[in-house]
């Protein structure tokens, strides 16, 4: 199905540890049949709730969906929507290690949905308190002394404010790191193996390019700067391009419907970390996440992709 790589890929030994944001993602499916008499907007007669694992917990969702043994680390909040992540992270043999913090709202993001188009997004965050996160750090010590790959899941939500001590200890014992980005300070990402922003991202970081030799110029240089074994840049509907020591490789996107996009930068991450912890070349990691984020963005909300839709 994807050339030299044709034949699944058994994932079963590889250990994946998530860190980041993690957050309840709740789906409200209703009809739309008249606008309310009190503003013009849709009512929405709710028929049907879902719940899914969003953020971080996407991640780890997702690198397990695909076989491998996979460790969300992370905070919720002590509470009701904390627990449920708990409850289906462990429904899907991730194990769970996360701080509760007391002070601390689960972050949710709740999407209505009307006649399968999403109508309105509500989001439902605080940052968690320092206690809460620095109490993740020995935890983190400890996962690193067994897995193969470590995903920063940064949703700019608070919950890698010591993404640097975690990026030290990670490197202390030659761990690779992924890092999915978030906001303009690319300092914070010094030293990771794989970063991988989307186009917007990147050019808040690095300016507008004119051309493709200008974007690989910014982007080379950009990665030099930061001490960055490569940058990976997905660039939606023009594919995925990965910018390393040599020539920039790019991967044309897969042609199919674009359906939702939210949650596939996820999907794509955890493909990475899945495929470079089987101990695949990164040229071959790229190509099966860009399969795998054209496989998601057909699918409403955040989902994950399952060996059989990659290896056929």
């Amino acid at each position: 199905m994807i050339g030299p790589m044709s034949g699944a890929i058994d994932f079963s030994g590889c250990r994946i540890v998530v860190i980041g944001d993690v957050m309840l993602d709740r789906y409200w499916f209703g009809d739309v049949s008249r606008i309310s008499p009190e503003a013009p907007v849709p009512v929405v007669r709710v028929r049907r709730t879902e719940e899914r694992l969003g953020g971080a917990a996407n991640v780890a969702r997702n690198s397990a969906s695909l076989g491998a043994q996979s460790t969300l680390v992370g905070v919720i909040g002590d509470d009701e929507p904390g627990g449920r992540i708990e409850e289906m992270a462990c429904a899907l043999g991730i194990q769970v290690r996360l701080a509760r913090d007391p002070g601390l709202p689960t972050t949710i993001k709740l999407r209505v949905i009307g006649r399968q188009q999403q109508l309105l997004r509500i989001d439902f965050e605080n940052a968690p308190s320092e206690n809460a996160i620095r109490s993740k750090l020995d935890t983190v010590r400890e996962e690193l002394a067994r897995c193969d790959v470590v995903v920063l899941s940064d949703y700019g939500k608070g919950g890698l404010a010591q993404i640097g001590s975690v990026i030290e200890l990670a490197r202390a014992a030659g761990t690779r790191i992924i890092a999915d980005p978030k906001g303009d300070d690319y300092e914070r990402y010094r030293g990771v193996t794989v970063l991988t922003p989307n186009r917007a991202e990147l050019r808040e970081v690095v300016g507008a390019w004119r051309d493709e030799a200008d974007l690989a110029a910014r982007a080379m240089r950009l990665r030099s700067d930061l001490g960055i074994e490569y940058l990976l840049l997905t660039r939606s509907e023009e594919g995925m391009t990965l910018f390393g020591a040599g020539e920039p490789m790019h991967v044309p996107a897969q042609a199919r419907e674009v359906y939702d996009v939210s949650g596939a930068g996820d999907t794509v991450v955890a493909v990475l970390a899945v495929m470079l912890a089987a101990g695949r070349p990164i040229e071959d990691a790229v190509r099966l996440a860009n399969l795998a984020g054209g496989i998601v963005v057909g699918k409403l909300g955040t989902a994950s992709v399952s060996p059989k839709e990659l290896f056929g």
